[in-house]
């Protein structure tokens, strides 16, 4: 018997039958999307008629009779006002709809991956917060983690805490810096490394916040800062740690950014800064920073003790009184600091003593900025002769008063070579570079409430003015317009903020004759003034 062949339908193949599974499910999802209000609309009227139902079950017989005649005379007064049943409908159909929507719970609580998190966080925090006699413990081995931190956490796209909140007993010893210190360190290692995390401990309430920080930006170029007259910008810091905010440009945008603020000048209460870090942390950056700012309403003065060149585009700038490398030259320039700040001291006295205002040449601010002091210290004990920074005792004292600023800079590993009148009186502080919260807690007297990062970009850093809270800290992008390795955009930004006046020649000003100031001539070209204007008899005050 000869077999019977199948039909073509399905003969020929199943490329047929997926395609029409397509079309159909398609169709369908369409049809769905077109009906999803009157499904939910049938949905509602469903439920609301479950309800009534219910309700006229749950009615006793005797007041059924009384129910029915309110239902009537309700329809009545419906029917009876001006549009009444189209008012009616509307009603209805807007309960059915709202009675009728989605009601798919939200997914709450973390996932598997995210809840090992919170246990293994849990197990690593329970030696830090509980003791062998407490009868109910909050931490525990096996114990409720959610009870501890609530369901104040959050996560990343890459399953890391952003966000955690930790509810401790109130036994902990949540003012020991140690104890601190140890809890935040196993959140920082749990939570992941390579980030900084910032903690806010709530010592009335007994909660520890964790959250992430995001990364100061890196891309704010030198630049001319809205500011007053006696403000320098130290650098940006995060947006909820000031409350002000100045224009910058940040690339080819403007935007507004949070500015760590230095005020200088009589009304100072940290008149001096000392900014410190290892080599390539972007302190000479601070300071090459700090000069541009300064030469818009006052003079500078220049040392610089590792003789790398990083101040030569100052030379010969107006407003730039000397630019020295050498221990010869750095000795006469703050030699005259010294000197004119005694002379300013004076000259204010006796202005004030007379009833007249302050002569216009003690007005206008004196900045000096030393780089490296260690390194002409000790060629000068080398050579028999002075350190130069017992010579910044008058300036550092009686700066404020005088108008004169002195920042200096350096090194971590040569911190000890600082005189006491420069550790004593520079209470403005800045830590740059990657730096332990021990040796941030050696120059700003308190550990930072982040966990600092082992790797960061120059510039990168904390910053605490006398007695106030540490921020975190950005300094502007300032490079050496000279250097070849400096991007045609930064040095273009560098060299549109300088001031008038020629370069000089041969890079050092006054080398081997004491310090001479150097202001462009008519000509264009370097006019030198004599060596002695600098290096002056000081003024002996009256009685």
């Amino acid at each position: 018997m000869a077999r019977r062949p199948l039909p073509r339908i399905l003969s020929s193949g199943s490329a047929s039958i997926t395609r029409s599974r397509e079309i159909a499910r398609t169709a369908a999802d369409n049809a769905t999307d077109v009906l999803h209000p009157l499904i939910t609309v049938t949905r509602g009227l469903r439920l609301l008629a479950g309800a009534g139902r219910q309700k006229w079950a749950a009615t006793p017989r005797e007041r059924r009779g009384q129910a029915l005649f309110l239902v009537a005379a309700c329809v009545l007064v419906v029917a009876l006002i001006p549009y009444g049943p189209l008012l009616a409908l509307i009603s209805v159909m807007g309960a059915a709809a709202w009675q009728g929507r989605d009601r798919t719970p939200a997914k709450t609580g973390p996932d598997e991956a995210g809840a090992a998190r919170l246990r293994a966080l849990y197990e690593a925090l329970v030696p830090h917060f509980s003791v062998a006699d407490d009868p109910g413990p909050l931490f525990s081995h096996g114990g409720d983690w959610e009870k501890a931190f609530d369901t104040s956490y959050a996560f990343d796209d890459d399953g890391r805490l952003t966000r955690l909140r930790v509810n401790y007993p109130a036994y902990f010893t949540d003012g020991d810096p140690g104890a601190r210190a140890r809890v935040e360190q196993v959140l920082h290692s749990k939570s992941g490394r390579g980030r900084e995390y910032h903690f806010a401990w709530d010592e009335e309430g007994n909660h520890l916040l964790m959250t992430v920080l995001p990364a100061l930006p890196t891309t704010i170029a030198a630049q001319r800062f809205v500011t007053a007259p006696g403000e320098a910008v130290l650098g940006f810091t995060d947006a909820d740690a000031v409350p002000r905010t100045v224009p910058v440009q940040d690339g080819d945008a403007t935007r507004d950014a949070s500015p760590a603020i230095w005020r200088t000048g009589a009304r100072s209460t940290e008149p001096h800064l000392l900014v410190a870090g290892h080599p390539g942390s972007g302190a000479t950056t601070l300071l090459r920073s700090l000069a541009l700012q300064a030469l818009q309403h006052g003079d500078v003065l220049v040392v610089e003790g590792s003789g790398t060149g990083e101040y030569g585009f100052l030379s010969g700038r107006d407003g730039v009184l000397a630019v020295e490398r050498g221990l010869a030259g750095a000795l006469a320039t703050l030699e005259w600091a010294a000197h004119e700040t005694e002379r300013r001291l004076i000259a204010a006295n006796r202005a004030r003593q007379a009833g007249h205002a302050e002569p216009e040449d003690i007005r206008r601010p004196l900045w000096i900025l030393l780089d490296r002091p260690s390194a002409l210290g000790h060629l000068a004990a080398a050579d028999g002769r002075q350190d130069p920074q017992e010579l910044l005792q008058v300036p550092l004292r009686h700066g404020r008063a005088a108008g004169v600023t002195v920042v200096v800079a350096e090194q971590l590993d040569s911190l000890d070579t600082l005189t006491e009148a420069v550790r004593t009186h520079t209470r403005a502080r800045a830590v740059l570079g990657a730096a332990t919260r021990e040796q941030v807690e050696s120059v700003l007297g308190v550990q930072p409430h982040t966990t600092p990062t082992d790797d960061v970009p120059p510039g990168r850093g904390y910053t605490r003015l006398g007695t106030g809270p540490v921020l975190r800290l950005q300094v502007p992008a300032t490079p050496d317009p000279y250097d070849d390795a400096t991007s045609d955009a930064h040095r273009q930004a560098v060299l549109q903020l300088l001031p008038g006046g020629a370069p000089a020649a041969g890079g050092d000003m006054g080398k081997g004759k004491g310090t001479e100031k150097a202001p462009s001539g008519p000509a264009g070209e370097p006019s030198p003034v004599q060596a002695d204007s600098l290096v002056a008899t000081p003024a002996v005050a009256e009685g």
